[in-house]
């Protein structure tokens, strides 16, 4: 497995592998993306889209844990069943990962917000978050914002789903310059509090059409245990948007 670091981003290959119930890969490490929960000021747990509950017991790097954040998290399996966790792990490595909320979209804030174009390779729902792999341009000259919003400008359609919008800005970057990046989104703000799950219709601006994207969030729906995508996802952890 290869991290490749380049200041000021660090490109990570992320593998997505099942789990092994063999001791004798207690060695082996995993790439996952995580929840972090914080139980104290100086312990914390990581949940992954499956439920499975990770205990670090052992960190190779500093950490400082914040609830609710979501990470590219390096680690290896040490021993199963460690008090209320699946699992006992060793972080090899840790990453944040941006990690918002949506938000309104109103003509104070429409400036800021943006409307440039933006390519979605990637979107789903894992753990209560809306995961986006994207590209956008960039020129390095100033980080960009991406936001994920409720148009509050235009009327949706009366159709029983939410009507949301992946918004870029670019702030006029002449750039052609393809840039890669991830983003988590806490969909718990969307939940009806008489339903149990909620459509999504998620429009994106690409550069020469409009894309949607029609998801479901079922709320506290793990992804099925032991079951992870084989592809492979190359992404960005930076500082050139936020």
């Amino acid at each position: 497995m290869k991290k490749y670091f380049a200041f000021p981003f660090v490109a990570i290959a992320l593998f997505f592998t099942a789990f092994s119930c063999d001791d004798n890969n207690s060695g082996n490490y995993f790439f996952d993306i995580a929840t972090v929960e914080v139980q104290t000021d100086k312990t914390f747990v990581l949940r992954l889209d499956d439920g499975t509950r990770l205990c670090p017991v052992d960190l190779n790097v500093y950490y400082t844990p914040k609830d609710r954040q979501r990470v590219f998290v390096n680690f290896t399996i040490l021993s199963e069943k460690e008090n209320s966790c699946d699992y006992s792990i060793r972080i090899n490595d840790i990453w944040d990962i941006l990690t918002k909320s949506p938000i309104l979209l109103t003509a104070e804030n429409a400036d800021s917000i943006g409307n440039d174009p933006v390519k979605v390779k990637s979107i789903w729902i894992g753990s209560d978050f809306l995961n986006v792999d994207f590209l956008f341009n960039y020129n390095g000259v100033k980080p960009h914002a991406i936001n994920l919003v409720k148009n509050t400008l235009v009327t949706p359609p009366d159709d029983g789903k939410i009507h949301l919008e992946f918004r870029h800005n670019s702030y006029q970057s002449p750039s052609i310059q393809p840039y890669e990046g991830f983003v988590c989104f806490d969909l718990k703000s969307l939940r009806v509090p008489t339903a149990d799950s909620v459509q999504l219709k998620i429009k994106v601006k690409e550069r020469d059409r409009e894309k949607t994207f029609d998801l479901v969030y079922r709320y506290n729906e793990t992804a099925p245990l032991r079951v992870k995508s084989e592809k492979h996802i190359y992404t960005i952890s930076s500082n050139e948007y936020y």
